[in-house]
C-alpha cells in the first residue's frame, strides 16, 4: 500500500467509495427524520443536541475513510473488505441513531463506531508497514483514532450530566487527530478527488432533502391536506434546494486545496455544509407537518426549522466557496444578504416558498454578476 500521487491525472471517486456514501447516507436520513421528528414534537433543544452530536459521528467516520482513500486506494482485496467493515460499522451506527436522538442511548451508535474505527487504524497500521516515506503520520493516526474510540466507549459508563462534556472534549481531540499526525510526513491526499468527493456527498445529501420532503407532501396528501399550501410549500422547497446545488457547484473547489492548512478549514467547514442540508429537508417535512396540524409548534417556530438551516448552508458555502474566490465586493454580499432575507422571511407569510424565491434571485443575480463582458465584434 504505497501513497499515490497527489498531481495524478484523471483522479476520479471509485465505485466502492460511491456505494460507501450511498450507504453512510443511510445514517444521514435518520439523523434528519429523528431531527423533523423532534421539533415538530416541540423537543427542540433535545433534537437539536442530538443531531449535533449524532451528525458529528457520521460526518466524521465519513471523513477519515474519504482522506484515507484519497491517499491510499490500492483496490486490492484486502482493502475492498476492510472497507466492507467499515460500511457495516455505518449501518450499525445508522440503526442507533434514533434511540441516540430519542433518549439519549448511545449505545449502538457507539458499536457502529468501534466497528468503522478499528477497520480504519487497521487501514492506517497497513498503510504504516508497507510505506515507510509516510510511516510516521500513518503510526499517529493509528495511535490517535485507538485512543480516543477508548474514549468513545469509555463515555458510556458517564452520567448525562458529565458524558456532554466528555463529548465535547472527545470532539476537540478527534478533531487534532489529522493536524499533528500530517506533521510527521503529510500524506498524499488529491486536491481534485477529495473536490470531486466531498461535492458527491454534497448531491446525495441534496438528494436526501428531495426524498424526506417528497414523503412528507406523500403523508399530507393522504390526509387531504389543502392542495394549494402544499403546491406552494413544494415549490419553495424545490426552488430552495435546487439554488443550494446550484451555489455549491458555482466554481471548482480544487482550486482552494492549495495547503494542509486550506484543506483542513474547507474539509472540517463541511460539517456546516453537510448538516445544514440535511437539516433543510428535516425543516421542510416540519413545515408540511405544520400545515396538516400534526405539528406542536406554532407558525414561526416552523418556518425557523426551515429558513435558518437554509441560511446557515448559505453563509457556510459562501465563506468556504465563494469568498476564497475573490469574485469582487458586490458578488460577495449577495449571499449573506440573500441569507438575511431568508432569516427575515421566517417572520412573513409563505416563509418556505419567499426562501426558495429569495434563493432562486440570489442564483440570477450571480449568473449576471458573472456574466463575461464581452463586446460585439466591429464589422
Amino acid at each position: 500500500m504505497v501513497g499515490r500521487s497527489t498531481d495524478e491525472e484523471h483522479r476520479s471517486a471509485t465505485v466502492l467509495e460511491l456505494f460507501f456514501d450511498l450507504c453512510f447516507v443511510v445514517a444521514v436520513a435518520q439523523a434528519a427524520s429523528a431531527l423533523h421528528h423532534a421539533v415538530a414534537e416541540d423537543h427542540v433543544g433535545q433534537g437539536l443536541w442530538g443531531y449535533a452530536s449524532v451528525f458529528f459521528a457520521i460526518w466524521w467516520a465519513w471523513m477519515n475513510f474519504t482522506w484515507f482513500a484519497s491517499a491510499y486506494d490500492t483496490d486490492d482485496v484486502a482493502y475492498r473488505l476492510t472497507t466492507l467493515v467499515q460500511i457495516s460499522g455505518a449501518l450499525i451506527l445508522a440503526a442507533g441513531v434514533p434511540a441516540a436522538m430519542d433518549g439519549g442511548d448511545l449505545t449502538a451508535v457507539t458499536v457502529g463506531y468501534v466497528v468503522m474505527r478499528l477497520a480504519m487504524v487497521t487501514q492506517w497500521l497497513r498503510a504504516a508497514r508497507t510505506d515507510p516515506a509516510h510511516r510516521a503520520s500513518s503510526l499517529r493516526y493509528a495511535a490517535g483514532i485507538a485512543v480516543l474510540q477508548a474514549g468513545w466507549v469509555a463515555l458510556l459508563a458517564l452520567p448525562r450530566a458529565l458524558a456532554q462534556a466528555g463529548f465535547l472534549l472527545l470532539v476537540v481531540g478527534e478533531l487534532a487527530v489529522p493536524v499533528w499526525a500530517e506533521r510527521g510526513a503529510p500524506t498524499s491526499w488529491h486536491p481534485r478527488h477529495i473536490a470531486e468527493r466531498y461535492g458527491l456527498f454534497t448531491l446525495i445529501v441534496l438528494g436526501e432533502c428531495v426524498l424526506a420532503s417528497t414523503l412528507a407532501i406523500e403523508s399530507a396528501l393522504a390526509e387531504d391536506a389543502a392542495l394549494a399550501d402544499l403546491a406552494t410549500t413544494a415549490a419553495g422547497g424545490l426552488l430552495t434546494v435546487f439554488g443550494m446545488w446550484w451555489l455549491y457547484f458555482t466554481r471548482e473547489a480544487s482550486e482552494l486545496l492549495t495547503s494542509l492548512r486550506a484543506g483542513i478549514v474547507w474539509g472540517y467547514g463541511h460539517y456546516l455544509i453537510f448538516a445544514s442540508a440535511a437539516a433543510v429537508g428535516a425543516g421542510l417535512a416540519v413545515n408540511v407537518d405544520y400545515l396538516t396540524h400534526d405539528a406542536a409548534i406554532g407558525a414561526r417556530a416552523s418556518a425557523a426549522a426551515f429558513t435558518i438551516p437554509v441560511a446557515l448552508f448559505l453563509l457556510a458555502v459562501w465563506a468556504l466557496h465563494v469568498r476564497p474566490h475573490h469574485l469582487g465586493r458586490w458578488h460577495g454580499t449577495l449571499v449573506p444578504a440573500a441569507a438575511a432575507l431568508v432569516l427575515a422571511s421566517t417572520l412573513g407569510p409563505e416563509p418556505v416558498l419567499v426562501t426558495g424565491l429569495v434563493v432562486a434571485a440570489m442564483i440570477a443575480a450571480t449568473l449576471v454578476s458573472l456574466a463575461p463582458t464581452t463586446s460585439r465584434p466591429r464589422r
